[in-house]
């Protein structure tokens, strides 16, 4: 297996003042395990970014901090700033190569499905990674998936069909469908989708042209005269006079 090597300084710095840190390049970082006592630590933006692209969250990165041993560990998940998306916090997870893990690994999507390319069929892919328990030595950096042999819409490709290392058990259900296709809509159904939003608008239109000639009329009825609302106030009984 391919040895991931990154450096790290221990840090001193906490909270808000991290922003100095950043400023210069660096990344804050801890990392913790299973009865180890937390490390606080920063590491070089530049050397981070080109170890996360190899390892992501599950290659073994050994993780040398000044003289000390290296330390082997996962990395999880960065937190990235919302608007650069450039690593702004790390955890180092270390582990024993004695104990199993539980943990992610990537699928890796390859080849050229003839269903799609013939056909026109619509690649649906239900997940992008799966799960796995295994000893720390066993894990790979992804898992491919060769969706060259999905020929029909019937075809698809089950958990239970990958091509799984020796030592790696996999937790997700074996009959769950990572890959399948479905056919393109026909014209009819095509028409069917379009349809309705046609119908909305010409009720919308409608709907307008009504409420303007109601407006409209409103607006022509004449408003009654003021010497035919006295008329008709003349004309009421007169109230008797109470004692």
């Amino acid at each position: 297996m391919e040895t991931i090597l990154l450096k790290a300084e221990p840090r001193e710095i906490f909270g808000k003042k991290v922003k100095s840190l950043r400023e210069k390049g660096q990344i804050p970082a801890v990392l913790y395990g299973h009865k180890i006592k937390p490390l606080h630590l920063s590491i070089n933006k530049s050397d981070f970014e080109k170890v996360y692209k190899t390892a992501g969250v599950s290659s073994l990165v050994d993780i040398k901090i000044k003289n000390e041993q290296a330390k082997k560990v996962l990395i999880h998940e960065p937190q990235t700033n919302p608007i650069t998306s450039e690593p702004i916090h790390v955890d180092f997870y270390q582990v024993k190569m004695t104990e199993k893990i539980t943990t992610e690994i990537p699928l890796k999507f390859i080849g050229e499905a003839p269903v799609v390319k013939e056909q026109e069929g619509v690649l649906i892919t239900n997940r992008d990674s799966i799960e796995v328990q295994c000893l720390p030595d066993a894990l790979v950096h992804e898992i491919e998936v060769d969706i060259s042999n999905l020929k029909t819409f019937e075809d698809d490709i089950k958990i239970a069909n990958l091509n799984i290392s020796e030592g790696i058990e996999v937790l997700n259900d074996p009959e769950e469908v990572v890959v399948s296709i479905t056919p393109p809509r026909s014209e009819e159904e095509l028409a069917e989708l379009e349809a309705p939003a046609e119908e909305k608008v010409e009720e919308v239109e409608e709907v307008e042209k009504k409420e303007e000639e109601e407006e409209s009329i409103e607006e022509e009825k004449p408003t009654e005269e003021p010497e035919k609302i006295l008329e008709s106030k003349a004309q009421e009984p007169e109230k008797p006079k109470e004692e």
